[in-house]
């Protein structure tokens, strides 16, 4: 990467020289997951977000005002798994940085996936809230494992950063004509675009076979392990630790 004149000038090189884990190929990927899973908890699983903890903890705040305790919890109970799930992906990233063993970010992908194939064996509206632990779990180990597309700071699980970022490389773009801000606003856009996709086929897996549903996400993300597998040569390529 060079700068000029206080500018961002981007070689094509510049956007290749990226692991597959931050490809955005892998980012719309894991979008879709994303958005599957958060339409699948607010249809099936009594109307709470696997992603959007702020929407939680709004929904919280107003079942707790209104003295609806067990509605209070049950929003509750999905900030709390998502703040394990951070802890738990920390833990696991510094164990790695001293074992040297297996990928991080690959051993993410197989927990998640294990995870949910144990959730899609629980119906509908039986044990929604250890559903929701569960999925809120899995998408809070998605966003703090995978954090960037292109080297630009993105979440696969939720939209409000992307498109606040997204939208500043828009309107910078148009002012300056970089190619730097381009590439930017369509990774941004992009992953939106992916998220959006997967909330639509969330919202129509949930409608018309609730009960097996959550295998779609689990599709979604065998293809992304195997994409990296393949791209990243197995599980013993020695990466770096970021």
């Amino acid at each position: 990467m060079r700068i000029k004149a206080d500018k961002i000038d981007l070689r094509e090189e510049d956007f290749t020289k990226i692991q597959m884990s931050e490809t955005i190929l892998i980012g719309v990927v894991l979008a879709v997951a994303g958005g599957f899973l958060d339409a699948y908890t607010y249809i099936c699983r009594g109307g709470v977000f696997a992603n959007a903890q702020t929407g939680n903890i709004v929904l919280f705040s107003v079942h707790l005002m209104q003295m609806e305790w067990r509605r209070a919890i049950a929003s509750a109970i999905p900030v709390i798994a998502f703040a394990v799930g951070i802890i738990v992906t920390e833990t696991v990233k510094r164990r790695r940085a001293i074992t040297g063993t297996v990928h991080w970010r690959q051993g993410m992908l197989i927990l998640e996936i294990l995870i949910l194939i144990i959730a899609v064996f629980i119906p509908e509206n039986h044990l929604n809230t250890l559903v929701n632990i569960m999925i809120s779990f899995v998408c809070s180990l998605q966003v703090h494992t995978f954090r960037k597309v292109h080297g630009h700071g993105i979440a696969s699980t939720m939209c409000t950063g992307n498109l606040r970022s997204g939208t500043e490389a828009l309107y910078n773009y148009w002012e300056t004509k970089n190619p730097y801000y381009r590439h930017r606003y369509r990774c941004y856009y992009g992953i939106i675009g992916a998220f959006i996709a997967g909330a639509v086929a969330g919202t129509a897996a949930s409608n018309f076979f609730p009960d097996y549903a959550l295998a779609c996400p689990i599709i979604v993300y065998v293809i992304a392990f195997c994409i990296m597998m393949r791209e990243d040569g197995g599980f013993m390529k020695n990466y770096d630790n970021k």
